[in-house]
Order: structure tokens, then C-alpha cells, then sequence
């Protein structure tokens, strides 16, 4: 089975690679291709993934190539993980928004709006492709954001796009272990929304909601991640446990504050990062795997390191330090591949599941997944407070794909005003100014 991997210089392929060694059974990947713009970085990822599989008798072959086309034909999944405009992209992006007082963040407010407005069209060209080049190929979408990109694809390849995020399996990890589930993989977790905006509103152990025993106790709720993050007092109220991307909204003033006071943006860290990984990759004597282990490994300590500051969250606990996507992407292989039923939060077209939405909207929602794909699962109706937001933030991602389908600079500046985070149309009016002086992706606009 072939697996293609779009943005395969990426720092996180290794993650993918790592959880494919680990497969052995009939009908797995046994070919890897990656594909990336930048030779170099591909050549440095090749290294790593070398590294991984040495002494792995069944390891997956690996070739790269920086032809799209070539990469794509003969394709069984299509992993699209593609960063337009690069870690500078994503710094620009934070710094114009943090310029007008405004979220910057790379999937949320401004920044997200920025960067999804570079990313559809390419998306949507790598979607056209892959309908030409291998239509029986399913694409696993975690380009961000997520959500947004996925939608956009989904209209070239319906269903055979499905797009994954850790964040949703992490918080759900972290509720299980918290209340001594001890295999979270038999907890169901009710969870709802949008890509980085949805609710934990149940978790079921054996018929029995457990949710209500861990509100209800404000040790164990400020015990972990989103009850230090959040505070136990706005999760009583709340009735659920938000996805960590929502302080984003909850705590607005005081995230855009710390930003703005922090030495560097988020975007601006993992650029210098990585720059220095690659830059040792250069070196044919180094010990590849290793650079890469110590790199990723202070990733993921500095992750929303400026929202727990805000919070008095502290450190990440080390449960929390080892990322989730490449399992989630593997387990939906898996599913698909060889019919091996299973249940995963997923980005998916609504279909009929949330009723304030229309059937194309992509929602992230627990699906059961087969061998004929992903189908969302019935869910009770959002409260108003989050179907408010739930809604705004589409009618603003609906904004944002027809800019990206029209080059209306008129329906960009409507996709920034309209968002909750943007406060004034004249600050959308300058932001849309500030990015397309900055990005050469978005000179399509007029």
C-alpha cells in the first residue's frame, strides 16, 4: 500500500514514520513517498526516517520527490500536510494581527483567516490533482486549519477527505486518565464543534456518563491541563470541557497581551527552531534521529506556553509531551484500509448532524469509520452560547473560501470584520493590507 505524504520535509513526518514501523499486519504501508518544494528539507526528514528504521526488517520503503504529480500518481492515502509560506509565513501572519491589537494565532482570529486564505488555493489544487491522478486514493487532511482546508478539498473530493487533529483525542485522553478510566479507548467521548473550537460535553465508561463526577469535583477538574488552563469555576459554569484552542476566545484580551509581551511569537520560535535542526542536517555526520528526538521534544514543552503563563497553568505534564496525530492518522488508515471498524473524532461534511449547519460544512465530530470512509455520528444540539460561535466562526471560513474562489480583496476584508476576534472593519481593512504587503500568496487578491 502507498502512502504519499504532501509536506514531506515536514518536521513532524517522523511522527507518521515512527507509528507505520510499528505495524506489521496484511495490508499495511509498505511504501512511503514524500514530497516536498524544498529538497533539502526533504533530504534531512529522509535521514531521520532512515535512522528509524534501521533494524526494522519490514520498514516501509522511502523515496522523495519535489514532482507533485509523480508523487500523487498510484497513490492508496494522500497524507496532505503542507505549510504555505512557511514558519516565516506563520510569523508574518502573527506580527501584522498582533500589530492591530488582534490574535495572530496560525488557526484562530487573524492569523488563522491569513493563513487560510494562502492555503485554499494551493489545497485546492493539490485536490483537483488527486482526483485526476489517483481518485481512488483517500486524502488525510491535517493542512491547518484543518476545518476550513478540509472544506475546501471536500468540494473537488467529497468524502475521500477527511481531516484529523490531536487536540480532540488529547483532551479526551486527559479526561479519562484524570477520572482512572484505564483504557480510554473504551471511553465515548461526546465532542462537538468546529477544527479547534469544540466541547467535551460527555464522557462514557460502560453506559455511564463520568463527565458530571469530574465537574462536580473541583480538586480532580483542576487537576489537568484545560481545568488549570480554563479554571474550575468557568468549566462548572460552562457544564463542559472546551478544547484548549477556545482560551483563545474565553481569555481573548489576556492571550493577545501575553503575546504581544512575549519575547517571541509562537510562529517566530519554531522558525529559529527548526532552522537550526535543519541547518545541522547540512552536516552528513550528524546523528539525525537525535537532533530531531531533542528538537521535537522542546516543541512540545513550549506548546500554548503563553496562555498556561497567562493562566498560572505551569508546566505541560510529561503525559501530555508525546503529540497524538500520527496515531489518529494510522488508526484511519487502518479502518479504511482493511475494514477495521473503529470510532475517531474527525473533520467531515455535517451531512444532517449539527441542524444549524448545512449539509457540506465541515464539522469535527466522533465518526464511525469503515471501509467506506467516515460517517458522523448523531449528536444532541449545541447549547446557544456555542452555537453562536460555532456559527459565526463558519459563516467566517464561508467567507474566506469565496475570496479564495472569487480574488475578491472586498470578501477577504468581510472574513476578517466578521470574525468575533476582529473588533472593527477598519482593522480588518488594515489587516488585509498588512498581509498582502507581506505575502507574495496573497497577491491574488484584488
Amino acid at each position: 500500500m502507498k502512502l504519499t505524504i504532501l509536506g514531506g520535509g515536514g518536521f513532524r513526518v517522523p511522527l507518521v514514520y515512527g507509528a507505520l514501523l510499528g505495524d506489521h499486519a496484511e495490508g499495511r504501508v509498505t511504501h512511503v513517498v514524500l514530497h516536498d518544494l524544498d529538497a533539502g528539507r526533504l533530504n534531512a526528514v529522509t535521514r531521520v526516517l532512515a535512522e528509524q528504521a534501521a533494524g526494522v526488517p519490514d520498514a516501509p520503503e522511502v523515496t522523495a520527490t519535489t514532482d507533485l504529480d509523480e508523487a500523487l500518481r498510484g497513490a492508496d492515502f494522500v497524507f496532505s500536510a503542507i505549510r504555505v509560506g512557511g514558519l516565516q509565513g506563520r510569523a508574518d501572519d502573527e506580527r501584522v494581527a498582533l500589530a492591530e491589537g488582534v490574535l495572530g494565532q496560525e488557526t484562530v482570529g487573524a492569523g488563522g483567516i491569513a493563513y487560510g486564505l494562502r492555503t485554499v488555493p494551493v489545497a485546492v489544487d493539490i485536490a483537483r490533482r488527486v482526483a485526476r491522478l489517483a481518485p481512488d486514493a483517500w486524502v488525510i487532511n491535517f493542512t491547518n486549519p484543518a476545518g476550513l482546508v478540509t472544506e475546501a478539498m471536500s468540494r473537488h473530493l467529497g468524502d475521500r477527505v477527511i481531516g484529523i487533529c490531536d487536540s480532540p483525542v488529547g483532551l479526551g485522553r486527559r479526561i479519562a486518565r484524570v477520572l482512572g478510566v484505564k483504557n480510554p479507548g473504551e471511553a465515548w467521548i461526546d465532542y462537538v464543534g468546529l477544527n479547534h473550537l469544540g466541547w467535551v460535553r460527555g464522557l462514557r465508561v460502560a453506559g455511564r456518563d463520568e463527565l458530571p463526577r469530574l465537574l462536580a469535583d473541583p480538586d480532580l477538574l483542576g487537576s489537568f491541563e484545560e481545568g488549570k488552563l480554563f479554571g474550575v469555576d468557568w468549566l462548572q459554569s460552562l457544564g463542559a470541557i472546551p478544547n484548549e484552542y477556545l482560551h483563545y476566545y474565553y481569555f481573548n484580551r489576556e492571550a493577545v497581551r501575553a503575546y504581544q509581551q512575549a519575547e517571541q511569537t509562537r510562529g517566530a520560535f519554531l522558525r529559529d527552531q527548526q532552522a537550526r535542526f535543519y541547518e545541522e542536517m547540512r552536516n552528513p555526520d550528524a546523528a539525525a534521529l537525535r537532533a530531531w528526538d531533542t528538537t521535537r521534544a522542546e516543541r512540545e514543552a513550549t506548546y500554548m506556553a503563553e496562555n498556561r503563563q497567562t493562566a498560572g497553568a505551569g508546566e505541560r505534564d510529561a503525559d501530555d509531551l508525546s503529540g497524538g496525530y500520527e496515531k489518529v492518522a494510522l488508526a484511519l488508515m487502518r479502518a479504511i484500509a482493511r475494514d477495521e471498524r473503529t470510532t475517531l473524532i474527525l473533520n467531515v461534511r455535517n451531512r444532517s448532524t449539527l441542524s444549524v449547519l448545512d449539509s457540506e460544512a465541515v464539522i469535527e465530530v466522533p465518526c464511525l469509520v469503515d471501509a467506506n470512509g467516515a460517517h458522523p455520528v448523531a449528536v444532541s444540539p449545541l447549547p446557544n452560547h456555542a452555537t453562536g460561535l460555532v456559527c459565526a466562526v463558519k459563516a467566517v471560513e464561508r467567507e474566506v473560501l469565496s475570496a479564495a474562489e472569487s480574488g475578491s480583496r472586498r470578501t477577504a476584508v468581510k472574513a476578517f470584520a466578521l470574525h468575533p476576534l476582529v473588533d472593527s472593519v477598519n482593522v480588518a481593512r488594515r489587516l488585509v493590507d498588512g498581509y498582502t504587503a507581506v505575502h507574495p500568496g496573497l497577491s491574488y487578491l484584488k
